[in-house]
């Protein structure tokens, strides 16, 4: 599989601050790629020079084999970029808002009804068309923003926090459309997030801390190297827990143990029977790989 987009020694500085920092990495084509960290941690900054919104200082980013240095109108029109705020027109009816859009991309006449029409199927916004954008719900907007971005059927859908406030039926509908169309055009999904579980199903994820990347893999091999296994214990004492010698916490109704490895977590049960009468074990998830890759929470500050 061919990288469609590919980031080599990327350097951004504001003043004396380096907001990216000698960054190389690739995405390859057709995947749902995962490009997470907190605010500040550069994300923002390498998404902008991705969408030629703000210049490097140095390195190279191309797009489906092109440099931006050579031809950026061509790897512009690669993208599609649902940004973190809504860039729609509140003034202008939806209809308006895509029509004017789909100009800019040669779009006119039956080519623009049929694929307005076809992405209001899709979304579910064909009872808004006419409705002004200023009107609509914050859920409405989001179906809005992302038929924005697939009007011209782009290699690359960016989605810079796309779900962010949305109702589950709302981030429901948008992934399973995502999704869709990820299959049926081979579309690449390049995807920052705050909602750690839409990262279960990335392909490859990239973790970035102060403009470097601090880890990455898929969500397996991330899981396996900076986790372990939870095994909570229900029905015992917490002096019997503690003897057990591996770190705990409190639970309703019992006590977490973290475990380095399911194999550990087998070996504690076969020699302590008397205690694991009532447990479950789960595997530690992507929340606990970004605590352990950057010393920092996600769902902490998407809760400030």
């Amino acid at each position: 599989m061919k990288n469609i987009i590919e980031i080599r020694h990327l350097t951004k500085k504001f003043g004396e601050i380096v907001a990216v920092n000698d960054l190389s990495f690739s995405v390859k084509e057709g995947e749902l790629f995962a490009f997470l960290g907190i605010n500040g941690a550069g994300k923002s900054t390498t998404i902008n020079i991705l969408c030629k919104q703000l210049a490097k200082d140095a390195g190279e980013v191309l797009i489906d084999g092109i440099s931006q240095d050579v031809d950026s109108a061509i790897t512009k029109r690669e993208l599609g970029v649902v940004f973190q705020n809504s860039v729609l027109d509140m003034s202008l009816t939806v209809l308006e808002n895509l029509e004017s859009r789909a100009a800019l991309y040669g779009l006119f006449d039956k080519d623009c009804k049929d694929r307005i029409e076809e992405l209001a199927r899709l979304l579910d916004f064909s009872e808004l068309l006419r409705r002004p954008v200023g009107k609509l719900s914050g859920g409405q907007r989001r179906r809005i923003d992302i038929a924005r971005a697939l009007l011209h059927h782009p290699k690359i859908l960016i989605l810079d926090e796309p779900t962010t406030g949305l109702d589950p039926q709302t981030r429901s509908l948008l992934w399973r459309v995502i999704s869709d169309l990820r299959k049926s055009e081979q579309m690449t999904v390049f995807l920052t997030t705050h909602y750690m579980e839409e990262t279960t199903d990335a392909d490859h994820i990239v973790i970035l801390d102060s403009g470097r990347i601090v880890a990455e893999g898929t969500p397996l091999s991330l899981k396996n190297a900076y986790t372990g296994d939870f095994v909570t214990l229900y029905g015992v004492s917490e002096e019997a827990v503690k003897a057990l010698g591996f770190p705990y916490t409190s639970h309703p109704g019992g006590y977490r143990l973290m475990l380095p490895s399911t194999g550990s977590a087998t070996a504690l049960i076969i020699a302590h029977p008397e205690l694991f009468v009532d447990y479950e074990i789960t595997k530690g998830n992507m929340d606990d790989v970004f605590l352990a890759a950057t010393g920092k929470s996600l769902g902490e500050e998407r809760g400030k």
